[in-house]
């Protein structure tokens, strides 16, 4: 079977997790009868040497072909990062591409790109990953009849906490769960959002739960006096760094001998600098910037703890991630993640004195953060990428007959 999929990110050209997920699915649907194509927005001016390369290089996703697309679609980008963005790409001078004036008419631009691309391709099935590529996948499947899956990895009500949605993207959001023949949702909390939120019926959406991939584990020997507590992702609304800085403030009264280290970037970014600032443990708390490769796997080994505390997070690759590093976890109750581990330790995100409390748990007893680690590190191992890859197959077979 042949798939055409859709996504706006693929290693080595990401800003989240969504990436992550991609290459670990593909790499996963290449073990089976599954043939993909994907359609990616854009990259650097090599990544098609580059990127073929990367993947060729791996026997197990030389059926995986990717094709780029020039644009600059990006989910996470401010209206005024998106402006600073645009400028710098139109400062490069007329090279025949058409941008839009803002991400929206990037959206539909894609679209008519890759409509173009479905009528010249051979496939079975169109799979589309999150909003910004349901337009694509619904003017493919009218271009070509071919069965729509779209794959929902994180809602406008995730993205906002549920407050000030944009309209637009909920409508996009909309229209792709309701044209499609199967939605695909990263776990049972974004199902019951899906249905309760869209309209939509519950025998139309699937589960498929995310999973890690298993490299060669590389060890880093360093050096430290500091107990290290991390926080890694987008550092915006969604994935609760407020209260991880509130949970600092409290740890460090009872402890401070305690970094608390910040690894992403986003649009909180710099408020987190100033409320760390004006709550007087700025020395404690650092920002790491955005990561990729080893320096993510080298942020996990360092750290004795990693926290997680997302408002609404659909399903959280990175608890995972940490528990194959061997660092004990700690998830927010309001995750996808939550529902298929149990070796962690789990808060509501908004309880920053059970946060804070259990951090100090796992720094101070012995016992309970080698617990954590041993049977952590056993349980992840149950999260191969082949597992939601035969799942997604199973979907395709279903829409394709």
């Amino acid at each position: 079977m042949k798939i055409l999929m859709l996504g706006w990110e693929f290693p080595p050209v990401y800003s989240g997790g969504l990436g992550t997920a991609c290459y670990g699915l593909t790499k996963g649907l290449s073990k089976t009868d599954v043939e993909v194509t994907f359609v990616m927005p854009t990259g650097p001016d090599n990544i098609k040497g580059e990127f073929v390369n990367l993947i060729v290089a791996d026997k197990l996703l030389k059926k995986l072909n990717v094709k780029k697309v020039e644009t600059i679609l990006t989910p996470y980008l401010s209206s005024e990062a998106y402006k600073d963005e645009y400028l710098r790409i139109m400062k490069k001078g007329n090279e025949g591409i058409l941008y839009g004036r803002d991400l929206f008419e990037e959206v539909l631009r894609y679209s008519e790109r890759v409509k173009l691309i479905s009528m010249d391709e051979e496939f079975d099935v169109i799979h589309a990953h999150d909003w910004m590529t349901y337009k694509a996948g619904i003017k493919a499947k009218n271009a070509t009849g071919k069965p729509l899956v779209v794959h929902i990895h994180a809602t406008e009500f995730d993205r906002t906490g549920g407050n000030n949605l944009n309209q637009q993207v909920y409508d996009l959001e909309r229209e792709g769960f309701h044209t499609a023949d199967k939605i695909i949702a990263v776990s049972n909390y974004t199902k019951s959002i899906v249905v309760r939120h869209y309209g939509i019926k519950p025998d139309k959406v699937v589960v498929v739960h995310n999973a890690v991939e298993f490299n060669e584990k590389v060890v880093y020997n360093i050096k430290k006096t500091d107990k290290v507590v991390l926080f890694l992702g987008r550092i915006t609304l969604q994935k609760g760094p407020d209260y991880f800085l509130e949970a600092a403030r409290k740890v460090l009264k009872k402890d401070s001998n305690i970094k608390f280290v910040f690894a992403g970037s986003g649009d909180m970014e710099t408020r987190m600098i100033e409320r760390a600032a004006e709550m007087g443990i700025s020395k404690k708390v650092l920002f790491a910037g955005f990561l990729k490769g080893k320096d993510v796997n080298k942020a996990y080994q360092m750290a004795d703890v990693y926290v997680m505390p997302s408002v609404s997070e659909p399903f959280g690759i990175t608890p995972l991630e940490a528990m194959r590093s061997g660092t004990p976890v700690i998830i927010s109750k309001q995750s996808g993640v939550s529902e298929v581990i149990n070796h962690v330790l789990k808060v509501d995100f908004w309880d920053v004195n059970d946060i804070a409390s259990k951090i100090l748990a796992v720094i101070n007893y012995r016992t309970l953060t080698h617990e954590l680690k041993h049977h952590g590190s056993l349980e992840v191992l149950k999260f191969d990428w082949k597992i939601p890859a035969k799942k997604c197959a199973k979907v395709y077979e279903g829409v394709a007959k």
